[in-house]
């Protein structure tokens, strides 16, 4: 336990985020304990300017399903915050979880490092398994050719867009000067593409709707030990 676990853990003790603000509020508070020497403050921090900009620019000035796509911003957030207890509750986490938290102090490793080593955790292993969930609780079905996937679509658009300025916000010291190596940026966006991670995470939540036991068991097994090994290599690079 490190000195800000305590106070990490009150926060993430308090009731479920119902909404995007609530989530927002959460990052927010996590992030005022988080100190500069932990890696989860850079991806917490990536985390919440991806959160405000998705709350603040909907496509057009509105989404075509917005109670879905809300509903799946909150449990997808649920997930890291349910990570982040379980790891300091010792309780077992996710492999790709893991990596990135057991590292979370280790010198050596970039903030962009453990930012897209947490991306990789959260969209690579958690975000198949929060659509499940909102379609579950929704009784909705999407397609390809739907509101929500043009939705989920739209999100990877200002993703694409907004990914390259914060990774390079996050390389950069207080005064905007490069402290990082620049060029490791292009690197891990190359290694790594976001956009690319969440249409597969779609894919893979569609490939778990036709699985049932000891299936579903197996490839939730073998994808979380892909996510693992990817997260240990993005903390390697």
């Amino acid at each position: 336990m490190y000195p800000q676990d305590a106070q990490l853990a009150t926060i993430l003790k308090a009731p479920a985020p119902a909404t995007i603000a609530d989530v927002i509020e959460r990052m927010q508070a996590m992030d005022a304990v988080l100190p500069t020497n932990d890696g989860l403050k850079w991806f917490n921090w990536l985390y919440l300017k991806v959160t405000q900009q998705v709350d603040l620019n909907p496509p057009g000035g509105a989404w075509r399903n917005p109670q879905w796509l809300t509903r799946l911003d909150v449990v997808f957030a649920g997930l890291y915050f349910d990570a982040v207890a379980g790891y300091l509750s010792g309780t077992p986490i996710p492999a790709a979880w893991s990596a990135m938290l057991d590292a979370r102090m280790r010198t050596g490793i970039d903030r962009i490092q453990f930012a897209l080593a947490g991306m990789n955790a959260h969209i690579d292993h958690d975000l198949a398994m929060a659509l499940l969930t909102t379609d579950s609780v929704l009784n909705v079905v999407p397609t390809k050719g739907g509101a929500e996937y043009a939705d989920f679509e739209s999100v990877n658009s200002l993703l694409k867009g907004l990914m390259p300025l914060v990774l390079t916000t996050l390389a950069s010291d207080t005064l905007g000067v490069l402290a990082e190596d620049a060029g490791k940026v292009g690197r891990m966006l190359a290694f790594w593409d976001l956009c690319q991670a969440r249409n597969l995470a779609w894919d893979f939540a569609d490939e778990l709707h036709g699985l049932g036991g000891i299936e579903r068991a197996a490839a939730l097994d073998a994808q979380n030990a892909t996510t693992g090994g990817l997260g240990r290599a993005l903390l390697a690079f």
